[in-house]
């Protein structure tokens, strides 16, 4: 892989991993448009471990206040207990397809860009869906938590965007905005960190694997993805506030169609 690849990956999977377009998505279309076949498990921990850090970056305080909050015996830690409750719940749907379904999809979707094209254009439709949703300004609960993390779920599809379903699950079920952003962003964290540690582990039983791409090209991508998902991921909040999802419904579903068009050239 070339260092200007790496960094136009890096630059797509740290925009795409926050903004409602899928990054999955798109790095299988980049893939697809720049002829590369497997980026390799080196670079996917290092765009991964770069977009989760830029995460961490934008939600510094609200994740020190959750962590100093557990212990406390006040209304404060209650709040802070509560809401990990609710990433832990959000989490069961993510797990139970991880476990026995992730890797047949990975067999029957890998590089099938029909699957991501179509997927692309769901998307298109539910951000449209949440556009149109108005504000009720619920709170969050159980419920609500653990729909928003079967939306999740099914965002592992190619195409589907994680911040798109999840926004929008919680936005149509009548989430304040600003809370399903924050909640939206703040569950994604251990699936994110907990698939990198696993690939981390995988790469460290095979580091021969570390060859495949040049530790520049490996460099570039990370601060790549790393400045781009910190711009992405602050950008996001904001558009969630104003509910500005019609251009990204617009976009996916133009970028679904180019999918479907490119595959049958």
């Amino acid at each position: 892989m070339e260092i200007w690849e790496a960094i136009l990956l890096g630059v797509v999977q740290g925009l795409t991993e926050f903004l409602p377009v899928s990054s999955s998505g798109h790095l299988e279309l980049g893939k697809a448009l720049l002829g590369i076949e497997d980026a390799g498990l080196a670079f996917s921990v290092v765009v991964h471990g770069a977009t989760a850090l830029s995460t961490i970056v934008v939600f510094r305080k609200d994740i020190l206040g959750l962590l100093t909050g557990l212990p406390k015996a006040s209304v404060e830690g209650e709040e802070a207990r509560t809401f990990a409750a609710f990433v832990l719940l959000s989490m069961a749907p993510l797990a139970v397809v991880y476990v026995w379904f992730m890797d047949d999809l990975e067999a029957r979707l890998d590089g099938h860009i029909v699957a991501v094209g179509a997927a692309l254009i769901f998307t298109a439709s539910m951000l449209f869906w949440a556009h149109r949703s108005g504000q009720r300004g619920s709170r969050l609960g159980w419920l609500s938590a653990f729909l928003i993390g079967c939306a999740q779920a099914v965002a592992v599809l190619p195409g589907i965007s994680r911040s798109g379903a999840t926004i929008s699950a919680a936005l149509l079920l009548g989430i304040d905005r600003t809370q399903a952003a924050r909640f939206s962003f703040l569950m994604v964290l251990p699936p994110i960190l907990g698939a990198t540690a696993l690939e981390v582990v995988d790469l460290m039983r095979e580091p021969e694997l570390l060859a495949s791409v040049s530790a520049t090209a490996l460099i570039a991508a990370a601060l790549a993805a790393f400045f781009s998902g910190l711009w992405a991921c602050q950008t996001m909040i904001n558009l969630v506030k104003r509910n500005g999802f019609l251009g990204f419904a617009i976009y996916c579903g133009a970028v679904g169609v180019f999918a479907l068009a490119l595959s049958y050239l």
